[in-house]
């Protein structure tokens, strides 16, 4: 089928543009791929393609890493709504004010940029962490929930790709380990991280925002919207910091304790979904006991406040179970293996980086998932390595940092997702103020892979 197998994310991201509706965007993607696929099935009727629709978003929940994200993403809400509701959020950040650590808003976008970064075990959890943490701080000092989520967003991935002591380090040796090199996997795998530009770019980027405080295109009008109907004003009374800090160290700790469990003792060989699920399902029974042994809480008004909570999250839930559906769908489809397959005959040597980092960035973009883009591109670089006697650590690196970058510019990522649940910010928003920052570290990026191929190749 070719060329039409890309016309499933091409249908997704017409809608978002033209509509700016995410989850009919993500429907009719579905719908789109399971047509072609029945066509070129030619055993399934392509009348039945709605019915192949609703099979393939329903197939999502039969892989339990997949449930389990999803169960992850309502917990976070009923998480976020304890923390709020008893007012622990409030005196978080009216401590932190008061002890001097959040006084100004370059300190408030250096902790959550630090926080970010310190929790590099696990990418949901850091975004989750440090969006927390920080969403009443910015709201005291008037900075935008979209300034938020674009640092937590692009401090999270790059972070984790980097220090690679993780779940993504873990999943990307288990990636090369069955190819045979001059040096170990782990060393090819060590090597990537001073020719990752993408991610040190990106990060790069961060710190200038926070620390200079100047915003740039959309985020620009985002930041001006919020100055302008900011309330300095507590949603809740504050009672006691403990009230948010400790479920959230609770989270945190116990992530790293069952990333040990699960991986039998190597923490970068653990489950990082079931992880991070056990981890905040524990988390909101510490803030469920905590509020209930207050007695300003009943058990009834509990439940009550955490549905309320998970039903406010529910859209982008949906977002990330449709995103699940379609990646699946567009695995079987070829799209990525197609994308891959157009750019990698018949380049000149020294391009072969830049090309592969652009064509990761395509497919990441288009499907919504980096590690998916690593698992297509790694199979197809490998053998270049070998046969051209290409630096293996660069290209790899040029994999990496493409998928990462895809990522960061697609609407249909469930790391978006997860950013936008975080921050508190609509999703599309998160996506149009981020783009322009991504854009700009790809640029970068590609000068670099460009240069780096003239002097290393």
């Amino acid at each position: 089928m070719d060329w039409i197998t890309v016309l499933p994310p091409v249908v997704a991201i017409t809608i978002v543009l033209w509509k700016k509706e995410v989850i009919l965007a993500l429907i009719m993607a579905i719908f789109t791929s399971e047509f072609l696929l029945a066509i070129k099935d030619q055993s399934t009727s392509v009348l039945f393609s709605g019915i192949s629709s609703i099979e393939r978003i329903s197939a999502v929940f039969s892989g339990a890493g997949n449930t389990r994200i999803l169960i992850f993403s309502l917990l976070v809400g009923a998480l976020l709504a304890y923390i709020r509701h008893s007012g622990g959020v409030t005196a978080t950040v009216e401590m932190l004010i008061n002890k001097g650590i959040a006084k100004t808003p370059r300190q408030v976008g250096l902790m959550t940029t630090f926080t970010g970064m310190f929790i590099f075990i696990e990418s949901n959890l850091s975004v989750l962490t440090s969006g927390i943490l920080s969403r009443g701080l910015f709201d005291k000092f008037g900075m935008s929930r979209a300034r938020l989520a674009y640092i937590i967003d692009s401090t999270a991935a790059p972070i984790c790709i980097l220090i690679l002591l993780n779940g993504w380090g873990a999943y990307v040796l288990a990636l090369l380990s069955g190819y045979e090199f001059s040096e170990s996997a782990a060393s090819v795998l060590w090597g990537t991280v001073i020719y990752n530009f993408y991610p040190l770019i990106t990060l790069a980027i961060v710190m200038f925002t926070v620390i200079t405080g100047k915003v740039y295109g959309p985020m620009r009008h985002s930041e001006v919207k919020s100055e302008t109907n900011i309330q300095h004003k507590h949603e809740f009374t504050p009672t006691k910091a403990r009230y948010m800090l400790l479920p959230l160290a609770t989270m945190i700790f116990s992530m790293l304790a069952f990333m040990f469990y699960t991986g039998n003792g190597d923490l970068a060989s653990g489950s990082g979904s079931k992880s991070i699920l056990w981890a905040t399902s524990l988390g909101c029974l510490v803030a469920y006991s905590m509020m209930l042994i207050s007695k300003k809480f009943s058990h009834q008004k509990l439940v009550k406040i955490g549905f309320e909570g998970m039903s406010q999250l529910l859209p982008l839930v949906t977002i990330v179970l449709f995103s699940l559906a379609l990646g699946a769908s567009l695995k079987e489809l070829g799209t990525g293996a197609f994308i891959a397959g157009v750019v990698g005959e018949f380049l000149p040597i020294f391009l072969i980086p830049l090309v592969l980092f652009i064509t990761g960035g395509v497919i990441a973009f288009t499907t919504g998932t980096s590690w998916g883009t690593f698992a297509i591109l790694i199979p197809l670089a490998v053998p270049l390595i070998h046969t051209l006697g290409l630096p293996p650590s660069l290209v790899i690196s040029a994999v990496l940092g493409g998928g990462i970058f895809g990522d960061h510019c697609s609407p249909i990522s469930d790391t978006t997702a997860v950013s936008a649940i975080a921050s508190g910010c609509d999703l599309l928003e998160h996506v149009k103020t981020q783009l322009p920052y991504a854009l700009f570290a790809g640029l970068l990026a590609c000068i670099c892979y460009l240069i780096s191929g003239l002097v290393l190749i």
